[in-house]
Formats: C-alpha cells, sequence, structure tokens
C-alpha cells in the first residue's frame, strides 16, 4: 500500500484523466445455447445471467481470463472473472479487448467496485436487465500503468486468500454431504424389509410427454407462467426461479398435471438424471414443467411428502436410477422405469422421526452453503475497503 501511495506522489500528485469504458475496451455480447444441451459434465462453463455457471457445455466462444457481466435476470450488473475458456450465453456480456493504456485485471476490479450500481441500475418488469450503455458509460481513473499494475498485484492478494478459504468450505461441505448420503442409505435401507407400497399407489406421477412438449422458441423471458426445466434445480434441494423462463397461458393450462404446486417433489429425467427439488411452498406465480421434470404429487395421507423427497435423495433411489436408466450419450429415466418403483413406507411416527433427522443432516450441509463464515466475510470486506480506497482518484481534465 505504501509504494503504491508513493507511486501516486511521484506520478500523478494531482489527480488522473477518467474516460468512459466504451474509450478503453470493448464490451460484447454472448451467443444463445439452449437450456437443453447444458449438463453438468460439459468441458466449458456456460456463464449467463446468474453469479454461477448455468451448466456446462463442450464448445467455448470466449478464451480465458475474461471479465464477464451478468446481462439479464436477478443477478444482471454481477462481475466475475474467468479463469477458464467459457461458453458466453445471451445474457452475458463479456470484456474483450481493452487498450493499452489500462491493464484488463485493473478493469475488473474497478467493475467490482461498480458492482453494487450496476445492481441498482436493473430494468424492466418481467426479467430485470442491464444494458450495455449503462455500463459503457461508466468513468473509469486511469492512473500510470505502473500504479495499475501495482494495485491489481496488491487486490488479487486478498482475492486469492478469499478463493483459499472457499476452497476449504467446499470440502467440508462434501464431507457433510456424503454424511448425509450415509445416513439416508443407512435409514432406509433398514426399512426396506417392511411394508412397501407402489409409487402410483401413493402419488401422482407425471412428466410433458407427446404432442405437449415445448420448443425453445415458445420460451418466454417474461411473463406470469413459469416453465421450470432441468437447470432450475438448486443444491439445496429448491427451484430457483429467479433463473426460471416463461411459457403462455396456453402452454400452463394444457396439462393440469404438469402444474406445480406446493409439497410437490421434482426430478430430472434427461441428461443430468436424479436432481432433486421440494416445493415446500407455493410458487409466487403459476408454474408449470418442461419435458425433462418429472411432478411427484403425493395422494396418500398416510404418507408425508417430505419423507418421500428424502428417499429420493437417498443412495436408495440413486442405486435405482443407475439400475434403470436408459441411454448411453444422454441417460434418460423413462415413466415407465419411475412408475414400477416399490418405497417401504412406515407408520406416520416414523416418517416424521426419519425427516427430523434428515432434516438436521441437510441443515448441516445448508448452514455451511449458505452464508459466508466469519474470515470469509472479513476478507471480503478488507478487499472491498481497499478496492474503494485505492480506486478514489481527483479526476483532472488532462495531465
Amino acid at each position: 500500500m505504501s509504494k503504491i501511495n508513493d507511486l501516486i506522489k511521484e506520478l500523478c500528485p494531482n489527480g488522473v484523466v477518467y474516460k468512459k469504458l466504451k474509450d478503453i475496451c470493448k464490451i460484447e455480447k454472448g451467443k444463445q445455447l439452449n437450456k437443453e444441451l447444458l449438463s453438468e459434465k460439459g468441458l466449458y462453463p456456460v456463464m449467463n445471467g446468474g453469479i454461477s455457471p448455468s451448466g456446462y457445455w463442450n464448445e467455448y466462444n470466449f478464451e480465458e481470463e475474461k471479465i464477464t457481466i451478468s446481462q439479464g435476470g436477478a443477478s444482471a450488473g454481477y462481475i466475475n472473472y474467468l479463469t477458464s475458456k467459457f461458453w458466453a450465453g445471451a445474457h452475458c456480456y463479456v470484456v474483450n479487448e481493452s487498450s493499452d493504456e489500462v491493464e484488463y485485471k485493473y478493469i475488473y476490479h474497478f467493475l467490482k467496485e461498480k458492482q453494487k450500481y450496476l445492481l441498482s441500475s436493473q430494468v424492466g418488469a418481467g426479467i430485470p436487465s442491464i444494458s450495455l450503455k449503462e455500463i459503457n458509460n461508466l468513468k473509469i481513473p486511469l492512473p500510470p500503468i505502473k500504479i495499475q499494475e501495482e494495485i491489481v498485484i496488491f487486490l488479487d492478494k486478498f482475492s486469492k486468500l478469499e478463493a483459499e478459504l472457499e476452497a476449504e468450505l467446499e470440502v467440508e461441505l462434501e464431507a457433510r454431504e456424503s454424511q448425509y448420503e450415509f445416513w439416508s442409505g443407512k435409514i432406509f435401507k433398514s426399512h426396506m424389509n417392511e411394508k412397501t407400497k407402489h409409487i402410483t399407489d401413493i402419488a401422482l406421477v407425471k412428466a410433458r410427454v407427446g404432442w405437449q412438449r415445448l420448443t425453445t422458441a415458445e420460451y418466454l423471458n417474461s411473463g406470469d407462467y413459469y416453465l421450470i426445466t432441468g437447470t432450475d434445480f438448486t443444491p439445496e434441494g429448491k427451484i430457483d426461479f429467479n433463473n426460471c423462463v416463461y411459457v403462455t397461458k396456453e402452454r400452463y393450462e394444457m396439462d393440469e398435471n404438469i402444474q406445480v404446486h406446493e409439497n410437490d417433489i421434482l426430478i430430472t429425467k434427461d441428461g443430468t438424471l436424479g436432481k432433486i427439488a421440494f416445493l415446500d411452498i407455493e410458487p409466487d406465480k403459476l408454474t408449470t414443467l418442461n419435458s425433462g421434470v418429472f411432478r411427484i404429487k403425493i395422494t396418500d395421507e398416510n404418507v408425508l411428502p417430505k419423507y418421500i423427497y428424502h428417499y429420493f435423495n437417498s443412495k436408495v433411489f440413486k442405486d435405482f436410477i443407475e439400475k434403470v436408466k436408459t441411454g448411453s450419450t444422454i441417460p434418460h429415466l423413462t415413466q415407465e422405469k419411475l412408475v414400477g418403483l416399490d418405497i417401504p413406507i412406515p407408520n406416520i411416527k416414523e416418517q416424521e422421526k426419519i425427516i427430523n433427522i434428515l432434516d438436521k443432516f441437510a441443515g448441516l450441509t445448508r448452514s455451511i452453503s449458505v452464508g459466508l463464515p466469519d474470515e470469509i466475510e472479513l476478507r471480503r470486506k478488507q478487499y472491498e475497503y481497499y478496492r474503494n480506497k485505492l480506486l478514489s482518484f481527483e479526476e483532472v481534465d488532462s495531465l
């Protein structure tokens, strides 16, 4: 920090020139990639309107070491730095080129400083977005390159420390997920010799099929009717409605059996099989499914939906999927195979006991994956403090 201050006193004691981003770099928009092509095992991350990749794909349209800006969705304006090759989707901006008067990584730290402003500049009543004009007109201070390089070195140290701590967090998270899987498998296996019920005797099992199937051309950017696809599932067993696309009223009303409601369980059936979500509350908009997702609605009053949700999350069910799945390149879980499932159903009190036990294990996983630990938060605040301090220069017309 003292080295940077000395350089400022030497090279630009009276201030620096500010320029609009459009005058010192080129920002491009990504290219649409159909959601059905996304998977969890592709070679390259696909960046769109969210904070994290929306999936993976085996092709890329941008090289590594690039700045991305979320263009659409609840996270429009969020800044990322990609260290690997990636595919930028239609809801992603990429800072692709910069002039010789600016250090590329310096632009990243500047944009992170402006991130809150960009997030607050979203427009649109349906899916919010941030305009390219808004970004291009941001004015960036341009101290001499030597100072920019030192600022990048200093701020990167804080980013690295935060990344290391988050890596430790990820290891702990995996350990807790393994613990949940172990105990859920043990619990359900212990009940396998008890009374079982055929899944169709306790639930409605439905998916969009045949002539009802939607094409991506029917996806809307806004509207009153959510469409849930396989990419909308979160690791916590929820649906990220901020990521959902929309459909027309006619498409929503086409089949009431795939209209989603509170206490429904959803299971992905194509590509990445067996992702599970539980609707613990009614969606805030009328909601339906695309063809890649099963809806499980419990119809037996002696069966608790949350019990079945935990069963579907267990290793017992995962082993069932591995046994019955079809397809080699793109695996499928067919309705014919799923409706052949028998599930152990203990009495209500035992179901409640199992739910309480597994909710606690799931809670341990969520407690470490939702909200950053204090040490990471401290590093982040330090980074933000120094970033603000280092990027605050007096503005002059010319040097």
